[in-house]
């Protein structure tokens, strides 16, 4: 992203600007202590008791991440801002543009699919239920966007359910959720603790569901879907830093499981939801968006940290995601794909990888 536009996005830079637990990559650290835990009382947790709580909050009663608390970045996010990216001229140089399979056959199609419709932003049938996962159609209000969508978003109708992973405005967006709503009044909307306060401003007759992190959410008999831990943040503006939770899905249905991560830095939740969920078919990871990694570190991984988190995840085939739509940091845009490719060819990636164009399908399990 250009700084002077990121500066003058005003209140929406904050969408994207992580507040770091520290400097440098991640580290081993102890669970972070929680003043105390929540949930949703409504809604099963998978885990027991003993093990998990519930999800954590700090003294002041904001979510926090249950590994690597987060601290104040202070002067860091204008440092960020005001420094030289060193691969400016690299950047600009960079041919790579995300490829596009036109077309919306995938909505006729009865088979268990998952189609990247760019950035974050998925559709996923699984034992015939529709879903649409962190739908963004246009750009966020912070920059424009690089790829466009595949089909045209009036074609998505018939959904069942639309999740949303958190409040950041490259994955919630009002026009793409209030659209989405008029085509689709009776789909469910499932999403984290806290996020109803947000969401009901915008569809204030959706049918909503809000879990904590391990909670399953009430849903078809077909379709299991489980709210589980990312390592990140959230917030719209300056005055309300994770007062809603942040998180990723797992889906399960026609005997396959889908794992989606959201927005995550690396961390241990990723070989604890390996464990909770064997035989993950296809894991949606982020790899982009990574640069500085002084500053992006803690919340958003880099093509290395992505394949040991699908290492540690058990799954079968990965999808790299968060790259090449929207610019969001320092690295160029083909970077992420480019690393995967040879770490792949290197024999450092065990499973297979699957790098999509916007619009392209993968069958679960295939």
């Amino acid at each position: 992203m250009n700084r002077r536009t990121f500066l003058r996005s005003g209140t929406a830079m904050t969408a994207l600007v992580p507040l770091l637990p520290g400097a440098d990559e991640p580290r081993p650290a102890a669970p972070a202590k929680a003043a105390r835990f929540t949930s949703n009382p409504d809604l099963p947790t998978l885990l027991p008791p003993a093990r998990w709580p519930g999800t954590p909050l700090d003294a002041e009663g904001r979510f926090q991440n249950h590994e690597f608390p987060y601290r104040t970045p202070g002067g860091q996010v204008l440092k960020w801002m005001l420094q030289r990216n060193p691969q400016r001229e690299e950047k600009k140089a960079d041919p790579f543009q995300v490829p596009i399979v036109e077309g919306a056959e995938f909505l006729a199609m009865k088979d268990d699919v998952v189609v990247w419709l760019g950035h974050a932003s998925f559709f996923v049938r699984l034992g015939g239920i529709n879903v649409l996962i962190d739908p963004v159609f246009g750009a966020p209000p912070f920059g424009k966007r690089l790829s466009r969508l595949p089909l045209d978003p009036a074609r998505f109708t018939g959904l069942d359910y639309v999740l949303v992973s958190h409040a950041h405005y490259d994955h919630c967006d009002k026009d793409s959720l209030q659209q989405l709503h008029r085509q689709n009044p009776r789909a469910r909307l499932l999403t984290g603790l806290g996020m109803p306060a947000l969401l009901r401003r915008w569809l204030p007759e959706a049918d909503l569901q809000a879990a904590g992190w391990y909670q399953q959410y009430r849903t078809d008999e077909r379709l299991r879907i489980t709210f589980v831990p990312s390592r990140h943040w959230s917030n719209r503006s300056l005055s309300d830093v994770n007062e809603t939770l942040w998180g990723g899905f797992v889906l399960q249905g026609g005997g396959r499981q889908v794992y989606f991560n959201g927005d995550s830095g690396y961390g241990s939740h990723y070989r604890d939801i390996g464990q909770l969920f064997p035989g993950l078919d296809v894991a949606l990871l982020g790899a982009g968006a990574y640069a500085p990694r002084w500053f992006m570190a803690p919340n958003h991984q880099d093509p290395a940290q992505a394949v040991q988190a699908f290492h540690d995840l058990g799954a079968r085939t990965l999808v790299p995601m968060h790259y090449g739509t929207f610019d969001l940091s320092d690295e160029p845009p083909g970077e992420p794909v480019r690393h995967l490719h040879e770490l792949a060819a290197g024999g450092k990636l065990r499973g297979q990888l699957r790098v999509l164009g916007a619009g392209e399908v993968v069958r679960p399990g295939a």
